[in-house]
């Protein structure tokens, strides 16, 4: 299994930032395959589960405590 954590500022208010690059590859790789679960709160982050070349891949977002 694979861990992609894709790092960044919450909120709406840092949304396009580029610092927040790390949040939109997440959301890119979680948009262009379908096998990726609804992102669900878990672990302090938004996670989703799926595949990429035939490995288990998580994905998360980090979120405000």
């Amino acid at each position: 299994m694979k861990l992609f954590v894709g790092l960044g500022n919450p909120g709406p208010k840092y949304e396009n930032n580029r610092h927040n690059i790390g949040f939109m590859a997440a959301d890119e790789i979680h948009r262009r395959h379908s096998s990726f679960s609804p992102w669900r709160a878990r672990f302090q982050a938004h996670v989703s589960e799926g595949t990429l070349a035939g490995e288990k891949v998580l994905l998360m977002k980090q979120q405000p405590t």
